[in-house]
């Protein structure tokens, strides 16, 4: 049974009818005792039993909390571990260490995340909270932290003018807190609310060639004398508009190229999002893959490194390339799917569902990507073959042929 979330904050202040049960769904209601007080309740079954698990007391324990405790005892029930046993176990464990660690914490919040994240992003979260909080909050009782001492570890980075970090260590601070209220071990949440008391960060600009900049890219890319699987990969690149750490890490075993309608699989591990992303390949891609497979079909990667092939390309050898083309400071590998957004969207021949879907840019709503996932493909595909012909067609304006030779380096 789904939460159907019934309730609002403002019918939890009116209620005063006494031993009523004003339900929120999926076994969650609040009742209201002959003292005026208003407790949380969820009843559920366990192994047979029916049990009622106390969540907390209206207005301490706010609706949206009560929500989240709720879900995560029915998360527990799917593991087949009883709430009110393990919430009986951690007031026990409470009980002995008294007053649990902001680092200890931490750790555990973590360990639940780690599914969802990357290996290099957990590397990160983790990096910059022993490095930036730690040192501050790390050995405090996450009970007793002051709003006022999260404040002074912000304030530090930002005195090292660490804007973008500062604002990361306030979101996981958050993170943590959150975390361990629905545990139990603490109530209030220091970190909340501070975002305007900080320094907004400058955004760094991505740069991107200009849609009308395109054309003379193309031709100087022709002229590129560089490592032949270089070229190739920003051949590659430029007709997928993948990102790039998602193109180095390609593999030969991801790519269906015999079927009619040739597709890469990239898998969900390799992905921002961590879903599976389907790319539907044109028949240019298809031809930069077949000239690639001359140089490394016999390794596990499409785009190995020149030094090593068990390993990707270097995450700069794109970048130095553009370098060398002279586009310094003017274009990024990653600003191709910016240009290709623009021309895409500006065509009007395309769904803009189908435009981000290809971008990777997942819908949340289960609902909707479901149906993105089922009914743009086809669009997408359509999409893709244009896309390349375009690029194609700018290419023939300027009498280019695609680029046979080169060195070595």
């Amino acid at each position: 049974m789904k939460p159907t979330n019934k309730l609002t904050e403002l019918a939890c202040k009116k209620a005063n009818a006494v031993g009523k049960k004003l339900t929120d769904g999926n076994g969650m209601y609040l009742l209201v005792h002959k003292n005026g007080s208003k407790y949380w309740r969820m009843d559920y079954r366990f192994e047979g039993k029916r049990k009622t698990l106390a969540l907390g007391v209206w207005p301490e324990t706010a609706l949206t909390k009560a929500r989240e405790m709720r879900d995560q005892a029915r998360i527990l029930i799917q593991d087949k571990i009883d709430p009110m046993e393990q919430k009986k176990k951690l007031d026990r464990i409470r009980s002995e260490n008294h007053q649990r660690k902001f680092a200890l914490l931490t750790e555990e919040w973590m360990k639940r995340q780690t599914s969802r994240w990357t290996e290099k992003h957990a590397s990160d979260v983790k990096r910059s909270l022993e490095n930036h909080v730690f040192p501050d909050l790390g050995d405090r009782p996450i009970n007793e932290i002051e709003r006022s001492e999260v404040l002074q570890v912000l304030r530090k980075l930002e005195g090292e003018n660490k804007y973008e970090a500062s604002h990361r260590a306030r979101q996981r601070i958050e993170a943590v807190f959150n975390f361990a209220n629905i545990t139990g071990d603490c109530e209030n949440n220091p970190a909340a609310g501070l975002t305007k008391a900080l320094t907004p960060p400058t955004k760094k600009k991505m740069h991107s060639l200009k849609p009308e900049e395109l054309p003379e890219f193309l031709s100087k890319l022709e002229e590129y004398k560089g490592h032949r699987l270089t070229y190739l990969a920003m051949r590659f690149i430029l007709y997928t508009f993948v990102r790039t750490k998602e193109l180095r890490a390609a593999e030969w075993m991801e790519f269906d190229l015999k079927e009619m309608d040739p597709t890469w699989k990239i898998p969900p591990e390799r992905m921002k999002m961590r879903r599976e992303h389907l790319v539907p390949l044109s028949s240019q891609a298809v031809e930069v893959l077949n000239k690639v497979s001359e140089i490394s079909g016999s390794e596990k990667l499409v785009f190995p490194g020149q030094q090593n092939p068990t390993k990707p390309m270097s995450e700069n050898t794109l970048l130095y390339a553009l370098y060398r083309m002279g586009y310094h400071s003017r274009a990024t590998t990653h600003g191709f799917r910016s240009v290709a957004s623009t021309i895409l969207n500006e065509s009007g021949l395309w769904h803009p569902d189908s435009i981000e879907r290809q971008l990777a840019h997942v819908e949340t709503n289960k609902v909707r990507s479901a149906y993105d996932r089922s009914e743009h493909l086809s669009e997408r595909r359509k999409m893709m073959q244009w896309w390349a012909d375009h690029l194609d067609s700018m290419m023939a304006e300027k009498e280019i042929t695609m680029w046979e030779g080169g060195n070595i380096y």
